[in-house]
């Protein structure tokens, strides 16, 4: 049998036993660092609208399971966006918030939501955990439970215990094996290979050096604090920008997650102008955050996008995840692929009216994606 406790801060589980349950494949931001300097940092917590309540699994008194997961009393800094299921809520006399959310906060990168151990079976331990959330609900006063980027295995199995499944479209470079980086250009169309050798020339011409920090660089307070900088050029830019995140996390990061972390910057004349906030595990490069100082040519494309190319192609790393969003991400070599959530909405009305929408979304994503982009020019 097993046994569910909810624990509201990720350090009442010890970071070896927690972190025991985290696979080689798995992404880092499921990691104890990671989501504990989110709570230390003050990022997640009372008056964020994200309240941690992390699942935890006991079989025999041993844990098994873990699932990093908070209260929410908005939509913000999921990445799997509702605000319409919320106003479809308020039309159907229903309340939206709280909801309870099985995610890693500001992060859209798909992985492992529920972590298991190898010990026992893990599409047992999922279903368990699915069943036991559903029942959970109504204590927690919640409308709803959403299990937001688990990869497909595992919202297959949330959506066989009453979860309704969406897709998303990200867009992602996958490196089947190029040798150098001419050899990713030649597979593109003729049009896209000269426009990406003409971006990625620039920033030479503009006398910009772009490299990757070593893992002793990050924790630097000169270079923290650049980067927080160019976070917050980058939020505060936009009128969606949203300050999610702190200079304290920032420092925490630098300092405990430096064996992660793959910080860009690109210098001119000696000076910090840009930075991508990159992080790394086994065969795959993340991309998170991105700002710059100055406006220069194509800059933003070389720092956030062509120099993870070229570091992927140079380590031999499987794939470059840069984040949500982008049609132009298509244009500089990155693919269309399906993202997952699974939502279980405690409403009767809501769940008939969205499970007809959902099933018209899959359909229209998934030809999205098996189309390519509908890029008809020949290589």
């Amino acid at each position: 049998m097993f046994e569910l406790k909810i624990v509201p801060r990720v350090r009442d589980v010890p970071k070896e036993a927690w972190d025991a349950l985290v696979g080689e494949n798995d992404s880092p931001f499921v990691e104890h660092t990671w989501l504990d300097c989110l709570e230390e940092a003050g990022c997640v917590g009372r008056g964020t609208g994200w309240l941690p309540c992390h699942f935890t699994l006991y079989r025999d008194k041993k844990l098994v399971a873990v699932a990093p997961a908070y209260l929410k009393g908005n939509s913000e800094g999921e990445f799997v966006f509702d605000w319409s299921w919320a106003d479809l809520a308020a039309r159907v006399g229903a309340s939206y918030y709280p909801k309870l959310v099985f995610a890693v906060p500001f992060t859209p990168a798909a992985g492992a939501r529920v972590l298991v151990s190898s010990a026992i079976d893990r599409a047992e331990a999922i279903r368990g955990m699915s069943i036991a959330t559903t029942q959970l609900l109504p204590e927690l006063e919640a409308s709803g439970a959403h299990v937001l980027f688990p990869r497909e295995e595992e919202a297959a199995i949330w959506a066989a215990n009453g979860y309704l499944r969406r897709h998303g479209v990200q867009f992602q470079f996958t490196n089947p094996g190029y040798g150098n980086v001419e050899d990713f250009l030649k597979t593109l169309p003729s049009k896209k290979r000269t426009q990406l050798r003409r971006e990625m020339k620039q920033p030479a011409k503009d006398g910009v050096e772009i490299r990757t920090l070593s893992k002793d660089e990050h924790a630097d307070p000169i270079v923290v604090r650049d980067m927080f900088r160019f976070y917050l050029t980058t939020v505060d830019k936009f009128m969606w920008g949203r300050r999610y995140l702190n200079e304290k996390f920032f420092r925490l990061v630098a300092e405990r997650f430096s064996h992660r972390l793959a910080w860009v910057f690109a210098r001119k004349d000696g000076r910090a102008i840009a930075g991508a906030f990159n992080v790394k595990k086994n065969k795959i490069l993340y991309g998170r955050y991105w700002g710059t100082d100055v406006d220069m040519p194509f800059l933003h494309f070389n720092v956030c996008y062509y120099h993870g190319i070229k570091e992927c192609i140079a380590e031999g790393l499987e794939r470059f995840e840069p984040g949500a969003g982008g049609e132009h991400k298509r244009v500089r070599g990155f693919d269309p692929t399906l993202t997952n959530s699974v939502h279980f909405i405690r409403d009767a009305r809501m769940r008939r009216i969205l499970t007809a929408h959902l099933d018209q979304e899959r359909d229209h994503l998934r030809a999205y994606v098996e189309s390519g982009g509908d890029d008809d020019e020949e290589p």
